[in-house]
C-alpha cells in the first residue's frame, strides 16, 4: 500500500504531505483548490506523461515522492525486481519513490534511492495502482478496451489461452506476408539472386581463406628483402658464433662468454659469490647458442624464390579485385559470402519451395482457426458471468432494473487480412483473436439493448465503471484503487450506494477516492481536505486531516457550503452514523 505522498512545486500545491491509511482514504476541497494535483502527482510518480505548465515558476521544479509498504507475494516481486536494478528498502521494508520535473520538461526518477529510468516507475505502477477517472470511463467506450476487460476478468486460464493464440497468430501471419511476398516480387527477387550467385561464383574460384590477405602481404615483404635480412641474419649469427663466413680471428660472444666463465670457476672456492655469477654467465652462453642456432635455421629457410614472389603478386590482385566490389577486407568478403548464401535462402521463389510454405501457411491456419474457436467460446462463457456479476452490483448501486450486455462478435474479413475458419465459417482474425467485444446497457425492462456510449448516462457510466471494478476487485488486480471523481452527475439514493461499494472495496484494497459528494466522504476511513491558502501573494493549497467534529464540518460544507450551519452539521453528523453502521455491518 502507499503509506505517504509528498508534492512540492506542482500547480497550486507548494508543498504538503499526505498521509494515507488502509481502507478509504477520501480526498475533498473547493473547487479549484487542488485536488487534481493529488491525482496527477500519482500518475507522475508512477510513471505518468510529464507536463512542464503544471511546475510552479518557483523553485522551478516539481518533486514528488511516495513511500510504498511491501507486503505479500507481490511485496517479494516488486522487492526482487528493484533489488536487481540496484535499489534498496528500508530497514522497515519500504520502499522510496520519486520523480523530477523541472520546468523545462526535464524528468527524473529514483527508486530505492538509486537513479533509474521513469519506465521503471511505470512497470510498478501497473503492478501496485490503478487510477480511475472520467477519461478512463472514456478509454472503457473503446471496443478494444472492452474486450480487454473481459478477457481480465475471465482469469489466468483464459489469459494463457490467449497467449497460445497470439504466438500461433504470429507465426501464420509471417508465414502469409512471406509466401504473399514472394509471390508477389518474384521477378524482382529473380534478378537480385542472379546478382548475389554471381558474386559467390567469383568468390568461390579465388576461395579466400580468413587474413590470407596480412598473411601475404608480410610473405611479399620477406622476399622482396631477402638480401638484407640475409646479411642482417648471418652478421648476428656471426657474432654470437661465428660461423663458416668469418674472417677475422675476432672471437665471436660464445667463446667470451666461455672464457668469463671458466675464469670465474678458478675463483669461486675463494668467494662463492663468484660462482653463483659464473651459473648466470652459463645461463646467458645457453640462451645466445639457442639464439644462433634459430638465426641459423632461418638462413636456411630465407629463399629469394623470383617465382614465388610473383605468384603472391598474383593471389594479391585477385584477393584486390573481390576486396574492391565486396568488403575492405578478405575477412569482410567471407562474411560478404555468408550473408548473401543466407539470403539466397530467402529469395528462394522456387515452385517447391511456395508450395512448402503454402502447406505451413494451411497448417497454421488450422491452428489459428482452433485456437481462435476456443477463444471466442471461453469469452462467450466468461461474458455471462460478468454481466451477471456487473449487474448485480448496479442493482446495489441504485439502479435495480438495469442490466449489463456483453456481446462477443465475430466479423467477416476484410480485403485486406486473410482469413481463417472457425467452426466452418470464415472470420477475419486479428491479433487478439476473432472477436469484437461490446458492453450494452439496458436500462430498465423493455429499454433497447445499446451500446454504453449510446445508452448510459454520465451518471450511469460512472456507476457502470464501478460496478465493475467491484467485480475486478473480486478477482485481484492492484492493490491499490484511486478513483478520480468518478461519481461526477451522480447524487441522492445512488451516492451513497456509492460510498457503500466503495468502502467495500477498501475491506481489500487500499482506496483513494477525490470526490465532490459528501454521501461517499462519509464512508472515509481516514478524510483528507485540501485548502487553499490566498494570504499571500501566491496562492498555494496544502492536505490536512480532518478528524471528529472538523470533519463534520467539511461534510457540511459540502453539503450546503455553509461550514457553520447547525442544520448542515447535524445532516452532516448523521450522514457520518449512518455510514458507521453501514460499515460495521
Amino acid at each position: 500500500m502507499l503509506e505517504e505522498l509528498r508534492i512540492t512545486g506542482l500547480g497550486v500545491i507548494d508543498d504538503t504531505t499526505l498521509r494515507l491509511s488502509t481502507g478509504m482514504n477520501v480526498i475533498t476541497g473547493e473547487t479549484g483548490a487542488g485536488k487534481t494535483m493529488v491525482v496527477t502527482g500519482l500518475g507522475l510518480l508512477f510513471g505518468g506523461r510529464a507536463d512542464a505548465g503544471r511546475v510552479r515558476a518557483d523553485p522551478g521544479r516539481a518533486v514528488v515522492e511516495g513511500r510504498l509498504k511491501l507486503t505479500g507475494t507481490l511485496g517479494d516481486a516488486v522487492r526482487t525486481r528493484i533489488t536487481d536494478a540496484g535499489g534498496e528498502t528500508d530497514d522497515d521494508g519500504s520502499l522510496l519513490l520519486s520523480r523530477t520535473v523541472t520546468a523545462e520538461g526535464r524528468s527524473r526518477a529514483h527508486v530505492g534511492g538509486r537513479s533509474m529510468p521513469v519506465s521503471t516507475l511505470g512497470e510498478l505502477g501497473e503492478q501496485v495502482l490503478a487510477v480511475h477517472g472520467q477519461s478512463d470511463q472514456l478509454r472503457l467506450l473503446r471496443p478494444s478496451e472492452q474486450r480487454s476487460a473481459l478477457d481480465r476478468f475471465a482469469g489466468p486460464g483464459h489469459e494463457k489461452l490467449l497467449d497460445g493464440y497470439r504466438e500461433a497468430f504470429t507465426r501464420w501471419r509471417k508465414v502469409v506476408d512471406d509466401l504473399a511476398d514472394r509471390r508477389r516480387n518474384a521477378r524482382q527477387r529473380s534478378q537480385e539472386a542472379d546478382l548475389l550467385k554471381l558474386g559467390l561464383d567469383e568468390i568461390t574460384r579465388v576461395d579466400p581463406q580468413p587474413n590470407e590477405d596480412e598473411d601475404l602481404r608480410n610473405e611479399v615483404q620477406r622476399l622482396e628483402h631477402a638480401e638484407g635480412l640475409r646479411v642482417a641474419a648471418a652478421l648476428a649469427a656471426q657474432a654470437l658464433a661465428a660461423g663458416v663466413e668469418a674472417t677475422d680471428d675476432t672471437p665471436d660472444a660464445t667463446t667470451l662468454l666461455g672464457t668469463a666463465r671458466r675464469t670465474l670457476e678458478g675463483q669461486a672456492g675463494v668467494d662463492s659469490k663468484l660462482g653463483d655469477l659464473a651459473l648466470r654467465i652459463e645461463e646467458a652462453a645457453t640462451l645466445v647458442s639457442d639464439v644462433a642456432s634459430e638465426l641459423s635455421a632461418y638462413l636456411g629457410e630465407l629463399d629469394a624464390d623470383p617465382a614465388r614472389l610473383e605468384a603472391i603478386y598474383e593471389r594479391r590482385a585477385a584477393l584486390r579485385a573481390l576486396t574492391r566490389k565486396y568488403a575492405d577486407d578478405i575477412d569482410g568478403v567471407i562474411a560478404w559470402a555468408e550473408n548473401a548464401r543466407t539470403r539466397l535462402t530467402e529469395l528462394d521463389s522456387s515452385d517447391e519451395l511456395l508450395d512448402e510454405l503454402d502447406k505451413e501457411r494451411q497448417r497454421l491456419a488450422a491452428t489459428v482457426g482452433e485456437l481462435a474457436g476456443r477463444l471466442t467460446a471461453a469469452r462467450r462463457e466468461a461474458a455471462v458471468r460478468f454481466s451477471e456479476a456487473v449487474s448485480v452490483e448496479l442493482a446495489g448501486l441504485a439502479m435495480p432494473h438495469a442490466r449489463v450486455e456483453v456481446a462477443v462478435l465475430t466479423h467477416a474479413p476484410s480485403k485486406d487480412e486473410p482469413a481463417v475458419t472457425v467452426d466452418g465459417e470464415e472470420l477475419g482474425a486479428g491479433p487478439d483473436g476473432a472477436d469484437e467485444v461490446e458492453l450494452r446497457l439496458l436500462a430498465h425492462p423493455g429499454a433497447p439493448s445499446l451500446p454504453l456510449q449510446k445508452g448510459a448516462s454520465g451518471g450511469e457510466l460512472s456507476r457502470v465503471m464501478l460496478a465493475i471494478e467491484v467485480v475486478f476487485a473480486g478477482a485481484g488486480g492492484p492493490p491499490t484503487l484511486v478513483f478520480d471523481e468518478v461519481d461526477s452527475g451522480v447524487g441522492g439514493t445512488a451516492a451513497v450506494e456509492i460510498g457503500r461499494r466503495l468502502a467495500r472495496l477498501a475491506r481489500t484494497h487500499q482506496v483513494l477516492v477525490v470526490t465532490h459528494l459528501p454521501q461517499v466522504a462519509a464512508f472515509a476511513d481516514r478524510h483528507l481536505v485540501v485548502a487553499k491558502d490566498t494570504g499571500g501573494a501566491i496562492t498555494t493549497s496544502g492536505v490536512r486531516i480532518v478528524e471528529e467534529t472538523e470533519r463534520a464540518r467539511e461534510l457540511s460544507r459540502m453539503l450546503a457550503g455553509l461550514p457553520d450551519s447547525d442544520l448542515g452539521i447535524a445532516h452532516a453528523e448523521e450522514l457520518l452514523a449512518v455510514a458507521g453502521r453501514e460499515k460495521r455491518s
